[in-house]
């Protein structure tokens, strides 16, 4: 038995260096931790049990037969994030460049599979060179098997994904449907198509930095929700995101018990607001003084900055927040804020978090660029995406609320559940200078008679007492009762229950 003993060690032992002494050394050279190391950072310490630990590949074309590395590129198992369980796979680069073949992919597939089984969240760490080129068309089927269950686990189980090194061609549909995607600066890189290939097609000539880096998909493309320094930074970044997270679908986010006060009081937000209307603010400071000791989570922070997305808590529980950013593009809808918001309202409506909406909201933007590009397909995504939500909405209207972006905002027509404004609101069809200067056309000419057309409106309208008349808002509150008020307002739809018309699944403008 001993010697069966020794002999299991030993396996263990060879396998744990993954492609040997040299290769770690050359991935730690690049500033790159290995496999392994990445997983001792993201999972409780002594948490992590691996499966399939001594799995090699079958294939015996191009001298494979004599290159046979336990494991196979890919390090897959379960541990605990903060006691809480989830199922892993890191991929070995210092093993083949990571790169995928028929059984590295069951072995992503098995912890998949178990994942949904046992309902349980799945990360994967992806560092990987693509396809493993010497198996063919064995490794392409054995990406679509992880396609597929990436597609059956949405909206099961959430899926984070972590590129830690180069993910090109087939291998970036992977992480494309799950539902975060986390990059590391300088390190990371996706793309459908490498700088040479787009080189010989199109004669454009473009850096793997420039055309699918992490500052790339962070900033314009919006593949990626955020961008972090090093190895650790991401990985202590996903271990925060995951804080936030519900085990599955049918399942509640995380409580966490919290010492700020829930009835505390903020006289600074009555000041918030600008005497001059045309004048910005930063929605992250209305933001960071209602969330429970100011923490809050943004996601896709350098993308469609006219819209802030993320994650808080309010008396210790998960909300989803939605807020328009009157210091980009004026707070306006233009086409990437729409998908932006829709996607993570549809994400927080799988996972039953709660969605709270802060309005200031002049409008979708103008211009032949939106319009070319969309924006009234793209718009309506925001707005089937809030309209189907069935978990708890509340909404708060610091400002403007114009127009058709008033009612797509989670206004209560398209069925928002608690709808607030503070007294600062105005709603209305349009602002006061351009209704009058439709409404009073005649009159132009008459720049005093203008100046008076345009007073009355604003005290007519730029208010929101006519919506609060007609049951359109709630409640009027003062700014600095909102953190209380919120909180109230999502305790009483902690037991709601909305039933759908039958249907197999929705259309959404996609």
């Amino acid at each position: 038995m001993k010697k069966i003993i020794n002999e299991l060690e030993k396996r263990r032992q060879q396998a744990r260096l993954g492609g040997g002494q040299a290769r770690i050394k050359r991935q730690h050279e690049k500033g790159k931790l290995t496999a392994r190391e990445r997983l001792d950072i993201l999972l409780d310490e002594d948490s992590f049990e691996e499966y399939d630990m001594f799995v090699t590949h079958r294939c015996n074309d191009f001298g494979m037969e004599k290159q046979q590395v336990a494991g196979d590129g890919v390090v897959t198992g379960w541990g605990t994030i903060n006691g809480r369980m989830v199922y892993v796979f890191s991929q070995d680069f210092t093993v083949f460049g990571g790169s995928l073949s028929e059984t590295h992919a069951q072995k992503i597939c098995k912890i998949m599979d178990l994942a949904v089984q046992n309902g349980a969240p799945i990360i994967g760490l992806n560092d990987s060179g693509g396809a493993r080129i010497q198996e063919g068309v064995a490794s392409l089927g054995g990406y679509a098997e992880v396609f597929w269950r990436n597609a059956q686990a949405s909206g099961s189980i959430p899926q984070i994904s972590a590129i830690m090194g180069p993910c090109a061609g087939g291998a970036v549909y992977s992480p494309a449907m799950t539902d975060f995607i986390y990059m590391v600066k300088d390190s990371s890189y996706m793309f459908v198509t490498g700088p040479d290939v787009v080189k010989t097609v199109t004669n454009e000539i473009v850096t793997a930095e420039e055309l699918g880096g992490a500052n790339t998909h962070i900033k314009k493309s919006s593949v990626a929700d955020a961008a972090f320094e090093n190895d650790i930074e991401t990985l202590i970044a996903i271990r925060r995101l995951f804080s936030f997270l519900p085990m599955n679908s049918r399942e509640k986010a995380p409580f966490l018990k919290t010492e700020d006060d829930k009835n505390r009081i903020d006289y600074s937000l009555d000041s918030i607001i600008p005497k001059n209307a045309n004048q910005p603010y930063d929605m992250h400071e209305i933001v960071e003084k209602i969330a429970d000791e100011g923490d809050f989570l943004e996601l896709q922070a350098e993308h469609a900055k006219n819209i802030i997305i993320g994650f808080l808590r309010l008396d210790g529980e998960v909300v989803g927040l939605i807020a328009n950013q009157p210091m980009v593009l004026a707070g306006c809808l233009d086409i990437n804020a729409s998908k932006k918001a829709a996607r993570f309202i549809r994400f927080c409506d799988c996972f039953n978090i709660p969605i709270l909406t802060l309005v200031d909201v002049p409008g979708f933007l103008p211009g032949t660029d939106q319009e070319y590009g969309g924006i009234i397909k793209h718009g309506a995504k925001l707005l089937f995406a809030y309209a189907q939500a069935s978990v708890p909405k509340v909404t708060l209207i610091t400002r403007k609320a114009y127009g058709g972006a008033y009612d797509v905002m989670a206004s209560k027509h398209i069925r928002a559940d608690v709808n607030y404004a503070w007294p600062s609101a105005e709603i209305a069809v349009m602002g006061a200078k351009g209704a009058v200067e439709i409404l009073y056309r005649n009159e132009l000419g008459d720049a005093e008679k203008i100046a008076q057309r345009t007073e009355q409106y604003e005290k007519r309208f730029a208010n929101p007492f006519i919506a609060a008349e007609r049951g359109f808002i709630d409640d009027v509150i003062m700014p600095h009762n909102s953190r209380k008020r919120l909180i109230r307002a999502f305790s009483t739809l902690k037991n709601k229950q909305m039933q759908m018309p039958p249907k197999k699944h929705d259309n959404i403008p996609l």
